[in-house]
């Protein structure tokens, strides 16, 4: 498995579409996902990314402190870190309070804003993505603001068709919409983040520039294969085909921490998912991340976290 898809196995993310919007006049207003956006389950403390898919026309978005863009149907706009922002036509207008303009007829309901007069200026959906880890390298490595042009991918006109069939199909509460929904919105956020490792100057550090780098790319495809494996930085430069010298400072440069820190800081992740998820006996758990001893996981766990494994199960 590649470490990017292993990331997302881990991250375990949940979530969809919350809202479809129709803009009919000029327009400006501030988004950004709350708690009561969320699906029935979903928890409230969860680190959240939000979206919009463009589906006809276009708008500009603009993060405090940064120039507007210019988005077009067929965009994919994400958050990584569900930060304030603000769409419109026009972003010199004075925003508007959204939730004045949404209808929803229940909690289990797709919302629908339909604002002003005449042929759409703007039509598309807001959704967002869930995942209880506090502490991932992927939507670190992200900028804030990411616009992906997603028309001419091979997965967009069918997702365009899902995502109104799913659209459908929760408004008439069939089973199973939410986790469509979900898995549809995880597909676009994918494919956002592959063509951001593309679009990726030669210059760039980072999680997601070690993944465009074919020797760190297989260094972390071994790590991230074998976890329990008692890795050394020799061991590691071998798999990226590097000496050992020439691997732990390329590494280092573009991770920005040396290769066992990162294995260290990829268990300590892998924990706290098995920990929140699992029932599995604390030393069982220690023993397929590699750790000889339950005493040495819960210091090591101790000391990246700041809880016992015990406490942190609890406390989740």
């Amino acid at each position: 498995m590649d470490a990017l898809s292993d990331l997302l196995r881990v991250l375990r993310f949940s979530g969809g579409v919350f809202l479809e919007a129709t803009f009919r006049a000029p327009w400006c207003v501030h988004s950004q996902v709350s708690s009561d956006d969320l699906a029935p389950g979903t928890a409230r403390d969860a680190s959240l990314i939000a979206f919009h898919y463009i589906l006809e026309g276009g708008f500009d978005v603009s993060l405090r402190g940064q120039l507007p863009r210019r988005c077009a149907a067929g965009d994919l706009i994400v958050l990584a870190r569900n930060d304030r922002h603000r769409v419109g036509s026009d972003l010199a207008l004075p925003p508007q309070r959204a939730e004045a303009f949404i209808h929803k007829a229940s909690a289990q309901d797709l919302a629908a804003l339909d604002f002003g007069d005449g042929p759409p200026l703007a039509r598309f959906v807001c959704g967002y993505l869930a995942t209880a880890e506090r502490e991932h390298p992927l939507l670190e490595s992200l900028p804030p603001l990411l616009v992906t042009p997603m028309r001419g991918r091979p997965c967009t006109e069918w997702v365009e068709t899902s995502f109104r069939y799913a659209a459908r199909a929760c408004g008439r509460r069939e089973a199973g919409t939410q986790e469509l929904l979900a898995r549809l919105s995880e597909l676009l956020f994918v494919e956002a983040v592959r063509e951001h490792i593309e679009r990726l100057p030669a210059e760039a550090t980072g999680w997601l520039a070690a993944l465009r780098d074919p020797p760190l790319a297989r260094a972390l495809a071994a790590l991230h294969t074998r976890v329990a494996h008692a890795w050394t930085t020799d061991q590691l430069a071998q798999e990226a085909l590097l000496s050992r010298s020439a691997f732990a400072d390329r590494f280092s440069r573009t991770l920005g921490m040396p290769p066992m820190t990162y294995l260290t800081r990829w268990r300590m992740l892998l924990a706290r998912q098995k920990l929140r998820e699992s029932r599995a006996p604390i030393a069982r758990i220690a023993a397929e991340l590699g750790y000889e001893s339950e005493s040495t996981f819960t210091r090591a766990f101790t000391r990246e976290t700041g809880k016992p494994p015990g406490e942190y199960r609890r406390s989740r």
